[in-house]
């Protein structure tokens, strides 16, 4: 067992909060769908659709990162969400991380991350400047005094979101002047059993280091098996609401046979 007793707790009561929230809130923002309705034929499982849509978006947006720092906290020094990186960047950085982005993804250069970051520690920093844009780690930790800064995503993004995430994981390490881990998760791999890939990946990210799926970003956190270990609690969750939520979507399904 990877996870403390505690820990699971602390995960459970999470979800169970979440859905019953989600529940007790949640309304369709439109009723009106006609292509799909058409299309499926079936206003229960539009319906369906609607309302695990809108719990998959509550659980990228919130869950992933508070779930992280439930696994992350007993073996760190640090752990936090939204964290502000901090730092100025100058035009020469933005210059270095720019050529190095269009190079990956024009195919004239091979990603290698430990390069990389030398690359943009060597570029000039003085005379930068406050920056907001990607400013903003999903989360943090710090352990054995390294620094850990992740950007959470979807698991089936296009190239614009990879080439837009990797430009802001070497503004990270630019930021802080110094080498960090500077990573692009994403919390379940949609192709399982296969190797996860993907067309619009294009070389961008070196898989491993800098970009970490499924069992390896929940295993890193907190130690082999979390990942298994993790699971194991969503369904026990997903089966104590498994009614509720069917009577949550007849509902939906009535609501909009009467608009």
């Amino acid at each position: 067992m990877v996870l403390s007793k505690e820990q699971k707790e602390q995960i459970k009561v999470l979800l169970e909060t979440t859905i019953k929230n989600k529940l007790k809130k949640y309304k369709r923002e439109s009723s009106y769908m006609p292509f799909l309705t058409k299309l499926i034929q079936d206003d229960e499982k539009v319906a369906a659709y609607s309302f695990i849509h809108s719990i998959s978006t509550s659980l990228g947006m919130s869950i992933y990162e508070e779930v992280s720092k439930i696994i992350a906290r007993p073996l760190s020094q640090e752990v936090e969400r939204n964290v502000n990186v901090g730092g100025t960047l100058s035009s020469i950085q933005l210059q270095t991380i720019s050529k190095i982005v269009n190079e990956l993804r024009e195919g004239s250069r091979k990603v290698n991350v430990k390069e990389e970051i030398k690359e943009v520690l060597a570029a000039d920093g003085s005379n930068g400047k406050l920056q907001k844009d990607n400013s903003i780690a999903d989360f943090y930790m710090k352990r054995n005094n390294e620094e850990y800064y992740f950007e959470i995503k979807t698991v089936k993004p296009n190239i614009d979101i990879f080439t837009k995430s990797k430009q802001k994981l070497l503004e990270w390490v630019a930021r802080k002047r110094k080498p960090i881990h500077a990573i692009l998760a994403f919390p379940y791999n949609p192709y399982y059993p296969e190797l996860y890939s993907r067309f619009t990946e294009q070389g961008v990210v070196e898989h491993g280091t800098e970009f970490l799926v499924a069992e390896e970003y929940w295993n890193l956190l907190g130690g082999r098996g979390t990942f298994p270990e993790l699971l194991i609690i969503f369904n026990e969750v997903g089966k104590k609401f498994k009614e509720e939520i069917r009577k949550k979507i007849e509902e939906v399904a009535k609501e909009k046979i009467k608009s």
